[in-house]
């Protein structure tokens, strides 16, 4: 059987670049030649903390999956082979990937809400990913690119899908304030969006000097630093009652905190992040200002708007990209240098380089 390289997880902090098979699509199923698949916060989770979502006990239920996985989730390239089912993907089409899974047997997908459906899967977790040459997904997961999109474009279609779903479902109008806590790769590409649907103001806080110049860079309104206690009465003071949509991309309690004395009475708190440790909430608080708190699990039926919209030059997620590696050196040139160096935000591995 031919093999190719593969980056390959197999314990927290053990992740190997390696021979493995070159995967075969079964009938409803496209195989692609991965062209640029980007680093993303989950997979430093995998490396750093792992196992999370990677099925190391058991099967995940839908494909049988266990174990040793390649990583790589966000991902673009060209498909190379169809199953016999496969209708609406054909050879050479250029696509990006939605790497979530649907259970068919779900009785949320039928609704449109697949993001919801059980039990939670993804392409480079529950899967093997795409930091190889080839991978196979479902046809499902297969959007095609417009032909002037660049696969660095298409590589960060996902990440900014999430920030896509996250100020959709804030309910942001035109001229709106917003406030988001964490200038990670998440929360820069959250200021994108909210700019491009028309926030009046966007105010941003990190810890990273570095990450703060990149947000004031791509169109920040003001920024802070995430360790000034005060955030919530200057907040207030630029806008009068506080902003309408606060997002929290930095999941811990000190940005939930400050998020939600920043939001006006009547305001709304998107969860984007995936918070590793219990808060506290005050409740009673959360009633008498009449705050509307929602968390948000990857995104659903947003992908061809975010294509459209980076297509269209509005949404120039390439600006984020520091780096871009080969697959020999994505353990010390991108998951080390993401841990170390906060001025990298996001790194692309060059399958072909």
């Amino acid at each position: 059987m031919e093999t190719m390289k593969a980056a390959r997880w197999y314990a927290a902090k053990d992740i190997r670049v390696e021979e493995t098979n070159i995967p075969k699509p079964n009938d409803n199923q496209v195989k692609i030649e991965v062209k640029f698949a980007g680093i993303c916060g989950s997979d430093l989770h995998e490396y750093n903390h792992g196992p999370q979502l990677i099925p190391v006990d058991k099967p995940y239920p839908l494909n049988g999956h266990q174990g040793v996985t390649t990583l790589g989730h966000e991902f673009s390239g060209v498909v190379v082979e169809t199953g016999k089912n496969v209708t609406k993907i054909k050879k050479g089409d250029r696509v990006t990937v939605e790497p979530i899974f649907r259970n068919p047997e779900s009785p949320f997908v039928p609704k449109g809400e697949y993001n919801l459906s059980e039990p939670l899967g993804f392409v480079g977790l529950t899967a093997n990913g795409a930091f190889a040459k080839y991978v196979v997904v479902e046809e499902y997961m297969a959007h095609k690119m417009p032909d002037k999109m660049t696969f660095e474009q298409g590589a960060i279609v996902e990440p900014a899908a999430v920030a896509a779903y996250g100020i959709q479902q804030s309910g942001m109008k035109m001229g709106d304030t917003v406030l988001i806590t964490g200038a990670g790769p998440i929360g820069l590409l959250t200021l994108q969006v909210a700019l491009a649907s028309g926030a009046s103001q966007v105010y941003i806080t990190d810890i990273s000097e570095s990450r703060l110049a990149k947000a004031k860079e791509i169109g920040a309104t003001q920024t802070f630093d995430a360790r000034d206690k005060n955030i919530p009465e200057k907040i207030k003071e630029l806008t009068n009652v506080g902003v309408d949509v606060f997002i929290d991309a930095a999941g811990v309690q000190a940005s939930f905190d400050t998020g939600i004395a920043s939001l006006r009475n009547g305001g709304t708190a998107v969860i984007v992040a995936l918070f590793s440790k219990d808060i506290t909430h005050d409740a009673l608080d959360h009633a008498l200002r009449e705050l509307t708190i929602k968390g948000i699990i990857g995104y659903r039926n947003i992908f061809p708007e975010v294509i459209a919209l980076i297509n269209s030059g509005r949404l120039p997620v390439e600006k984020l990209i520091t780096n871009i590696i080969s697959l020999e050196e994505i353990v010390e040139n991108g998951f080390d240098a993401l841990i170390k160096d906060p001025s990298e935000v996001k790194i692309l591995v060059d399958i072909s380089k």
